[in-house]
């Protein structure tokens, strides 16, 4: 053996009754398990686990690392959770499929989320260039990819609000065959983002019927956490019934005033599909404040055409009166239809440097959000306010229900969800509010989005799975990022390895790059 893990409290992934056992680890493979009585293992390296739990490595199904990344080889943002494997691509926006002129909307338009990508060199344009890029520069964690549906209708037919032609339609569903082709997992929507959200019911069933023949799954942000959530959730699950396409919901909650106390309704409307059949799961992350971006608020007319347009539009006093009408009194569709709370909005991250003495601050109404969003370029990011605990912890105990970070790691002041989620499951919700079993979290982070992922050998300690695994004191794990301090890394994770190599190793970030492309296999 390579490695072997002596007397370490083994929490497998299953869900079942953790168990203390040897695990030996051999050519980045769990090669074999030896539980407590039987003849212990030996190894060319010995790493006594006692007092420690060895599980999978923690799978998250909804991140934001997509030029984080190739952007820093550290990630100890994700490394340090016990994060093996991220799902990029999300929200229906990123960076491949593109042509130049695509990118460059894109990049302009997930500034807030990303960065504007000027230290990044943009060699690839398709979705097999793009995971070959990050397979040759070398990762810090595993990644797959969601074809960003966004992105794939701005590359079409550009930011307009219009169906598309019969032509178009047939090049969309092209391009996400060929991303699928290329080894993309499935499809993400962001449908209260432009250019997305501008896509009817119809155009997303007929590209969630490409996705369903080559086996991924639809993973839409769907078109209300607000007014209409339960509608917009059923409309993911009807459109994804017809086309005959898994569905994974993205960060799925209930938020603002008015869905307090609401989540059991949304678990028995997924109760009744998943009784008819259904292939549905989700994600969510352990915190009540959302994030984005502050041009996603403003109403979808308003953003047709693109970046450029949005700028001119909110530079025009007119039209900005009309924007804020729908913001404040009518309820803008980027607000999830409610009717915005200024006080409820917290600035975390600015583009231009002139503006950082914002970050940390609440909006005081809508003449300064108008004012940040031109000077900042629209790449202003923000903290909102508007969930409800009971709701958090309600979905999360659901059987279908994963973790996903939602983390946006740019930002002065990041939503601490993107440094802190996996402990925080650990830690707050399993040792101190016993909302979930210790066991049955670690199902929730390894074993069940692996199974979403179609993973046949990841998501559990198990001969012949890969050694992508994760050490941790059940008494003493926790988040570290806070609010105040969002970029603390966890405490208690003292080893982290992907292949069976260490990348956090006593704690500390080591060198290894053992992340690649974890692509789509027919």
């Amino acid at each position: 053996m390579d490695l072997v893990i002596r007397d370490v409290r083994v929490v497998d992934g299953t869900g079942g009754p953790s168990y203390r056992a040897d695990v030996g680890v051999t050519g980045g493979r769990i090669a074999a398990i030896r539980r407590e009585g039987d003849r212990p293992l030996t190894g060319a390296r010995l790493l006594d686990a006692h007092g420690l739990a060895l599980s999978p490595g923690f799978i998250d199904m909804h991140a934001h690392s997509d030029l984080a990344l190739l952007r820093d080889p550290d990630h100890s943002a994700k490394a340090a959770q016990g994060v093996t494997l991220e799902v990029l691509g999300q929200d229906g926006l990123s960076y491949a499929p593109v042509d130049d002129r695509t990118l460059d909307e894109v990049r302009r338009a997930i500034t807030g989320w990303n960065g504007d990508g000027s230290d990044i060199e943009f060699d690839w344009r398709t979705v097999g260039e793009y995971l070959d890029r990050l397979d040759r520069q070398g990762i810090a964690v595993n990644a797959a990819y969601l074809i960003p549906q966004g992105t794939v209708r701005a590359y079409a037919m550009g930011w307009e609000d219009r169906p598309p032609t019969d032509a178009e339609l047939t090049r969309m569903k092209r391009l996400v065959a060929e991303g699928l082709e290329q080894g993309a997992v499935g499809m993400s929507s962001g449908l209260t983002y432009t250019p997305g959200m501008y896509a009817r019911d119809a155009e997303l069933t007929e590209l969630c019927r490409v996705v369903a023949a080559y086996d991924g799954y639809y993973c839409p942000h769907h078109r209300s956490y607000g007014a209409g959530a339960l509608r917009a959730y059923e409309e993911m699950l009807a459109l994804t019934r017809e086309a005959g396409c898994a569905l994974h919901l993205a960060h799925a909650t209930m938020n603002f005033g008015v869905n307090k106390g609401r989540a059991p309704e949304l678990l028995a409307l997924l109760d009744g599909a998943l009784a008819d059949g259904a292939d549905i799961s989700l994600d969510t992350y352990p915190y009540t404040p959302g994030c984005t971006t502050l041009v996603a608020l403003l109403p979808s007319w308003s953003s047709e055409g693109g970046p450029e347009a949005v700028l001119a539009r909110l530079r025009d006093d007119a039209t900005a009166e009309r924007i804020r009408h729908h913001l404040e009194v009518t309820g803008s569709d980027g607000c999830h239809g409610v009717p915005v709370e200024w006080d409820t909005i917290e600035i975390s991250g600015v583009s231009a440097p002139g503006l950082a003495h914002h970050v940390g601050r609440r909006l005081d109404g809508w003449t300064t959000a108008r004012r940040l969003l031109i000077e900042d370029g629209l790449g202003t990011t923000i903290l909102q306010h508007v969930g409800h605990e009971e709701n958090v912890r309600a979905i999360m105990r659901h059987p279908v229900h994963t973790g996903g970070s939602d983390g946006i790691l740019q930002g002065t002041k990041p939503h601490p969800r993107a440094y802190g989620t996996f402990p925080h499951y650990l830690g707050r919700y399993a040792r101190e509010l016993g909302v979930l079993s210790l066991e049955e979290t670690v199902a929730h982070l390894t074993s069940r989005p692996a199974a979403r992922l179609r993973l046949p050998d990841r998501g559990l300690v198990r001969e012949g799975y890969r050694a992508d695994l994760v050490l941790f004191d059940p008494a003493t794990v926790a988040a570290g990022s806070t609010f105040a301090a969002p970029r603390t890394l966890p405490t208690g994770i003292p080893h982290v390895l992907i292949d069976g190599r260490f990348v956090i190793e006593e704690g500390r970030r080591t060198d290894v790059l053992a992340g690649r492309a974890v692509r789509r296999t027919l």
